[in-house]
Order: C-alpha cells, then structure tokens, then sequence
C-alpha cells in the first residue's frame, strides 16, 4: 500500500516539474527553445541479390533538423565522398549510386541531385531517411564489390553523410545475405551488458572512423594471432593453400618488428583482410585495419612468400606513418576535394623503406640481401629518365592528376614517390646514423614525430617542422637532402651518405658496344607494338612513335624477334624501320645509340675503418 501511495506522489510531482520546465525556465531566455536531443545517424547495409552487384543501402538521421539547418532552410544536404584517404585521385565513388529516395515521417519527400555528389532533400523534419542502391563490381583495395561469393566494402565509395553530422557518432547495421555468417571490419562490435554481441552491429565515433574501416562479408577463413599484446584477426578469402601456423607465426614476427620502431602500440586490436585474386598486388591503409591483394600463389615459393610478407610490413607500419604520424594535410580530410601535400614520399616512400628494413630487423633479409634491395631500389629509380625531370617533392604533389595516371610518356617525366622515396628513406637513415655517430636513426625521428605531433599536439607537422625534426636528428643541417635529393631533380652523390657506413654505390653494368633502340613493346597475335619510346634514344630522336606496328628492320620481317634482329648491332649503326602507323607505311632511319642504363651494387671501401664497420653492423642490425 505504502508503495503505490509514493509511485503515485513521485508520478504527480515529475509531472508537475515537467511541465514546468516547459513553461519557464528563470535561467532560459524566454525566446530560447529547450535543448534538442542529440541528432543521431544509422546506416543499415543490405546485399538480398549479390549476384547482380548491388549493395542496398538506408541512412536513418534522427533529431537533425536543427543541427543540418534544415529547420531553417527547408532542405538538407547529403553527400558521397569523392576519394578515400590513402589513395590519392579523385574517384567519383557517386557515379555507382542509383535509386536515390528520402522520406520524413514515413512519407516520401523530394529530393534532387545539386552536384556530382551532393543530393537536396527537401524538408524540415527531424528524421529523415534515405535509400539507394550501389552497384559494386570493382574488387581493388580502393573500391566496393560483391558478387555471389562475397562482398567487399570500401567506406568512402558506399556511404553518405552530412556536414554537420560528421563529428557524431554513428551505427552501422550490416545484415549480410542470407548464407553468408562473416564480417571481418575494425569497427567496434555493439555488445549487450553481459557482453554477448549482437548480429552485426557496430558503432563509430565519427564518420571519419566509419570511412577507415573496410568491411569484408561471407564465409572467409579467419585466424588470429596476438602481437605486442594486442589481439590481430586475419579474413582470408579466396581458395588458396596455406600454412596457417607458419603464417601466423611470420605475421607475429613482422608485426612485432614494426612496433620497435615507435615502441608503442596505438590500437587495441587490428585486423587483415587479405583477398587472393588472379591480379593481386596492392594494400591500403586503415586505422586499426588493412586490406591486402596478393596473388593465389603467394605462399607457394620462397619468393612470393617474403614478397607478401614486405606487403604485410608496408600497410603495417602505415599505422603509424600516415595514420597516426602525418603531413598536416593528411586529415582532418576533405572529402571532396584534393588533399595537397609535398611528403607523400615520406608517407608512402619512407613506408616502403621501413617494409624492407623490417624484414631485415626480423630476420627475413640478411644484410647482404638487404645491401641488394637498397641497390636495385637505385638502379630502378635512375635508370628512368623522369628522375631528371620531376623532384620527388613535385610528385608528391602531382599524385592526383599524375601518379594513378600513367601514360605512354610517364618514364620520361614523372618519378614514382613511392619508389624515390624509398630511397631517400635509406638516405635519411643513414645521414641520421652518420651525423649522430651511431646515437639516433631514421627510429627516432619517428618517434619524436609520433610523441609531439600526433599525441602531445594532436595534428600532423608542417615540411618545415618535419625539416628541423630531422636535422635536430642529425644533430647538423641536411641542405643537401632536402634542398637537392627531395626539391630538385639533380642527382644525388649517394655515396656521401654511404662512405660513413664503408661501402660504396658502383655501377656494374657490363660495358657493351651493342647499340640501344630504347623502345618497349609487346607481342600480340604475331605483330610487335610499340608501348613505350625512352627519351634521348635512338627512337625517341629519329621517329618512332608508341602505338607504331613495327613490320621489319632492314627489311626483314619482324614478329616476336625484334631483340634478335638488333642485337649485336653498334653504336651507330643505322637501321632501316618499318611501321605501320595508324594504317599508313612508313619507312624511318634509326641510328643507335649508347644503351644509358645502369646497374648498381654496393660494395665495402678499402681499408674500412673501426667506426664504419661499428656503424655499418649498427645499421644493418649485426651484433
């Protein structure tokens, strides 16, 4: 009795205050509005036909209006990023959206689109839904796909979102088709109080999380295997034989290996998804997560193996370089427009120095392997005409219009950031080594990038402040590698940075009188195509052109013979060529010329001194 006398006494008394608080608040401005429930997104990912390549997806806004201004202006604005973090071109992920539909209160609103991205809704309701379908039929690291085997979800090309919403944590409902059990995502998973996970449920604290988090579905094999203590999931999909112990083993080792070089783990987990397909090669970046493409064959040669595995430390370590330590461009991100930067060779390149380093601190590549990585990594950059013609600095910027877009006269005018700044990571390394004697490395750069940028200041570093860190390294200026290897197009003097380490850069290629054409073609169907012309060759300055039908060489009928009917001829010998361009015969007088290219390895300096062999062993890691 004594309990629903006061269940009844406390239901009058929150009325009475309810009501109110309603009425008038003595601390509220009479013309201010009580504070609105927090807006809220939810997106549900649907796939019931994967056969057809469609993804069906429903965006829930609740509590909005006043927060996108739709209150105000009678509309909201909806977009689709144009690019995702990682990979630097403009996509046009909108072009696979179709159906596109909103409603508000359960009843359908207009809505148009406004721009290649953007859709208007036009209301003024607190909730708002909206509904498309996406076709998704592009199985790269970069783009969205299923099919009836599985479904493969790149963020940024499948979700939409709003301005104002971005900031707020959202929920992403995934119902997987029907005999599909598996979700592999470094999303963190909705769990019940007594920690039973729900379906497939998870939850983000912003879009910007949402977006870094890809999303594998169906039936993939999965193993894990806990790294620096922190628990890491692998989704494999794609029928390939494996070893699954020796794979978690070699994955353990990298993984722990790439740690030591901050010597702090960011994440509280990780997760690979690996997609074994006939094209294989490539991987990107996520916060806690990766995806990979490798070939089916990848653990079936010795070769391929360590192949994967400098995959595996590459997209690895980009958790902390680019992810967490990053040029000030790199995010916040601006979805639908380039983001500029001048260091993509040291986000990308110094990466591509640190998978090869990593294999060699843990054992996969012993130091005379290593010395012939870093040469061949040389040779490759120098032996391409572009190296003469755009700084690495230049290419970094360029990556949106030049870099994912390759023509026929890419090699003479463009040099990759990836592969120059591989080298100029090596380079970096070693002048840090030298002008500390033996005291720091490229290791601690990273580290103090990582410790006053990404934790103390919370943002990324300028070039300048990324200039005196390393410099505060070195313990001297690095005019050299900054105003000459990273802003010009001059060569570089290698072997000032590798004197101090006792060795030496040599050029080995044999020296020849062959003459050189210097023209890449292709065989097809019995016809040889030009494909590429070197500039200052012999084809370059007499004439011949890409997409010339080469039909034969002094009169001879050429087929799948075109190397056999130059070979042994010399410097200046002329040759008579005959093409087939664009349906016309031409006759072009050739003279070859002296073949350009070099091979270089390095090598130990004569009567190396204590000091050089105690920094050459403190870099390579001997003991």
């Amino acid at each position: 009795m004594k309990k629903n006398v006061l269940l009844l006494y406390l239901l009058t008394l929150w009325t009475f205050l309810t009501s109110q608080s309603l009425v008038a608040d003595p601390l509220r401005p009479a013309d201010e509005t009580p504070p609105a429930v927090a807006p809220s997104v939810t997106y549900i990912l649907s796939m019931p036909e994967p056969q057809t390549h469609y993804f069906e997806v429903e965006m829930q806004v609740k509590n909005a209006a006043t927060a996108t201004n739709a209150k105000k202006n009678g509309y909201l604005d909806i977009k689709m990023p144009v690019w995702t973090p990682g990979s630097y071109l403009i996509r046009e992920y909108a072009k696979n959206v179709e159906a596109f539909t909103a409603s508000a209160s359960d009843k359908r609103v207009p809505s148009e689109k406004i721009r290649k991205n953007a859709w208007r809704v036009y209301t003024s309701d607190d909730n708002v839904t909206i509904r498309y379908r996406l076709y998704a039929n592009d199985l790269t690291v970069r783009t969205c796909f299923i099919d009836a085997d599985h479904g493969y979800v790149m963020p940024a090309g499948t979700f939409m979102y709003h301005d104002a919403l971005k900031n707020q944590p959202l929920r992403l409902i995934i119902k997987p088709y029907k005999d599909w059990k598996k979700v592999a995502t470094g999303l963190k998973q909705v769990t019940e109080k007594v920690g039973i996970t729900t379906d497939f449920t998870y939850e983000a604290p912003d879009f910007d999380i949402l977006v870094d988090s890809p999303i594998e579905i169906g039936n993939h094999d999965t193993f894990t295997f806990t790294a620096s203590n922190i628990p890491h999931t692998v989704a494999m999909f794609g029928e390939v034989a494996y070893n699954q112990q020796r794979l978690a083993a070699d994955y353990k080792r990298v993984c722990e290996t790439a740690a030591t070089v901050i010597g702090e783990h960011p994440c509280t987990d990780y997760t690979f998804i690996v997609h074994h397909i006939p094209p294989g090669g490539g991987g990107l970046e996520h916060l806690n997560s990766t995806t990979l493409e490798t070939t089916r064959n990848a653990y079936a040669t010795e070769a391929n193996y360590k192949g994967f595995l400098t995959l595996v430390a590459h997209e690895y370590f980009h958790l902390w370089n680019v992810k967490r330590i990053r040029p000030i461009a790199l995010g916040p991100f601006d979805y639908e427009n380039e983001n500029y930067t001048h260091m993509l060779w040291l986000s990308e390149g110094c990466t591509s120095f640190y998978e090869d380093y990593i294999l060699r601190r843990a054992g996969f590549h012993t130091p005379e392997a290593y010395l012939n990585i870093v040469a061949n990594d040389i040779t490759g950059i120098e032996n391409q005409p572009g190296v003469r013609v755009q700084s690495v600095a230049e290419s970094s910027w360029d990556a949106w219009i030049k870099g994912y877009r390759p023509n026929e006269n890419s090699t003479n005018t463009t040099i990759s950031y990836y592969s120059k700044g591989s080298v100029l990571g090596s380079l970096l390394n070693l002048a840090i080594l030298a002008g500390s004697n033996g005291e720091r490395s490229m290791d601690d750069l990273m580290r103090f990038l990582y410790n006053e940028y990404y934790k103390k200041q919370k943002r990324g570093f300028t070039d300048d402040e990324f200039r005196k860190a390393a410099e505060q390294m070195a313990g001297k200026k690095l005019d050299d590698f900054f105003n000459i290897a990273v802003n010009t197009a001059d060569p570089i003097n290698y072997n000032a940075y590798f004197e101090p380490v006792g060795i030496q850069l040599v050029n080995v290629a044999a020296k020849t009188q062959d003459g050189f054409l210097g023209t890449a073609t292709t065989v097809a169907n019995g016809k040889a195509t030009i494909t590429g012309v070197r500039r200052g060759s012999a084809a370059y300055t007499d004439g011949l052109n890409v997409g010339d039908e080469i039909l034969a060489v002094d009169s001879i009928r050429v087929g799948d013979d075109l190397l056999r009917l130059i070979s042994g001829r010399r410097v200046g010998d002329k040759l008579s060529v005959l093409v087939n361009r664009a349906g016309f015969v031409r006759e072009i007088t050739v003279t070859l010329t002296q073949n350009p290219l070099a091979s270089y390895r390095l090598e130990p300096l004569p009567n190396r001194t204590d000091a050089q062999k105690a920094l050459y062993n403190k870099w390579l890691y001997i003991k």
